[in-house]
């Protein structure tokens, strides 16, 4: 908690628990092909549409984009080639590391454990103030990739006794084929996968990754279609969509806002955003409000002030929802506890990505016997 004193081995022990990652990643390209612009293979795409004259439509995303031979999609990572459409970033990473699931974030699916975390270039959103910028909005031609194949991906998970692989740092949906592969592999030895998305897909794919696919923190942007189109590049209905038929297919999920001011920083809209959550899906969905630092293209506002981002997490609590957290504010802020939605008891207490205590058991409150929405197990 704040203010608390630790030892100096329990320090060196969250200094490793951080860079884990970092260490992780000269490892794993050992011998393997590796560089700027490097593409191991072509994919043909499991999801389009072939129209006449070799031109393509691209099934993935709402995006649907409508390509002639040669030409690039909009998340610049699929082309069609000769009447084909193929995926251009298959067994083609950028990112490779080892996180704390806590660090999606996810703070309702088991806690504590470690996630092999994978992204690779390419985005089907061009949000302005994208922390991922360097990969998300580039071409693979573009960014430092290294060759490693699904069936590879499932043995690091499993020789580093990682129980979560996670599809995050760009956004899933442009690898799709590469994470739906892993996926099913993955399954097979009892270990989980978990999207971080902006939740933009189309039904079909996600009807099909969906027996593979336990855990989603999805990004709701803004709450209404003008500032999504304009800010995003998305629109509101599509992600909402996804949103509901994830929920109906039973993947835990985590909903995520980020505050930015000015954009969405309205007590009005935060209200119009928690009433959407907590009437079309659920208000057992944990919600993380995030803290907007400035970004990317996104750099003449201020930070959130704490203030705001507070007043938003009593606006959600007033609504209604029971879990509201908030994001990229100091260690140990009790906005950043679990909460008995029944007694109000703390049922977790957090310090940036690490558990200091953990009270529930067998998904219930100890002390009121309520049950925990969440997979903690």
């Amino acid at each position: 908690m704040k203010g608390e004193k630790i030892s100096r081995r329990e320090f060196i022990k969250r200094l490793i628990g951080i860079g884990v990652g970092s260490l992780l990643f000269p490892k794993i390209i050992e011998g393997r092909r590796e560089g700027r612009g490097v593409i191991v293979t072509r994919r043909e795409c499991m999801f389009y549409k072939k129209l006449e004259d070799d031109i393509v439509k691209c099934m993935h995303c709402p995006h649907g984009c409508v390509l002639r031979p040669g030409e690039r999609s909009f998340c610049r990572v699929k082309e069609n080639v000769g009447g084909k459409l193929y995926t251009l970033v298959y067994a083609n990473p950028t990112s490779v590391h080892i996180d704390p699931i806590e660090k999606k974030p996810f703070f309702h699916f088991m806690p504590q454990r470690r996630a092999l975390s994978i992204g690779t270039a390419g985005c089907n959103f061009r949000c302005i103030y994208c922390q991922n910028w360097q990969i998300s909005q580039r071409r693979p031609e573009e960014t430092i990739n290294v060759e490693i194949w699904p069936e590879e991906m499932v043995r690091i998970a499993r020789e580093y006794g990682i129980p979560i692989i996670a599809y995050t740092y760009n956004e899933p949906v442009v690898f799709y084929e590469y994470n739906y592969e892993i996926a099913r592999l993955a399954k097979r030895y009892g270990i989980r996968n978990v999207y971080v998305t902006n939740a933009y897909i189309n039904e079909e794919p996600l009807e099909r990754i969906a027996p593979y696919l336990d855990g989603a923190t999805i990004t709701l942007k803004w709450i209404d279609e003008d500032a999504y189109w304009r800010y995003s590049h998305g629109r509101l209905k599509e992600v909402q969509r996804a949103i509901k038929q994830m929920w109906g297919l039973g993947i835990h999920i985590e909903l995520i806002n980020l505050v930015v001011p000015t954009l969405n920083d309205d007590m009005g809209k935060v209200r119009q955003l928690v009433r959407w959550i907590r009437d079309e899906v659920s208000p057992e969905v944990p919600l993380h409000l995030l803290r907007f630092y400035p970004h990317y293209k996104l750099r003449n506002l201020p930070p959130t002030p704490m203030e705001t981002l507070r007043r938003a997490r009593e606006v959600a609590l007033e609504e209604g929802m029971y879990y509201v957290y908030l994001g990229n504010v100091p260690p140990g802020d009790p906005a950043t506890w679990t909460y008995c939605p029944k007694c109000g008891r703390v049922l977790i207490k957090r310090e940036g990505y690490f558990i200091r205590e953990n009270k529930i058991r067998e998904g219930r409150c100890p002390y009121c016997g309520a049950k925990i929405y969440g997979v903690w197990g």
